[in-house]
């Protein structure tokens, strides 16, 4: 325990603070990735910054997904490519909903 316990007597908690998604959150639901973190900090609590980034990669990357969504965009990015390639050969004709003409 420190001799001075700073965060209580200045009315902050910094451990709340400095994690991503446990900080206050509107309407007092969690945030979006709140589990993802939560799995994460609890496989790496008390086993060291070392073993943590090995025995915590899928967890970390879970939550890196949850958070910057770069595997989801690069899968929509593939799919509207393979669909603008297969419109060019003639393979494909969007729905008369998806070209913008109205009736």
């Amino acid at each position: 325990m420190p001799f001075w316990d700073l965060q209580s007597r200045l009315g902050i908690n910094l451990d709340r603070w400095i994690l991503l998604q446990s900080g206050s959150q509107p309407n007092q639901r969690a945030a979006r990735c709140h589990a993802f973190e939560k799995e994460w900090i609890e496989c790496a609590h008390g086993i060291g910054q070392t073993r943590a980034k090995k025995e915590c990669q899928l967890e970390f990357e879970d939550f890196y997904e949850c958070m910057h969504r770069q595997k989801m965009h690069k899968r929509l990015y593939d799919i509207r490519q393979q669909r603008d390639k297969m419109a060019k050969e003639g393979t494909y004709t969007p729905p008369a909903c998806h070209t913008g003409k109205t009736d």
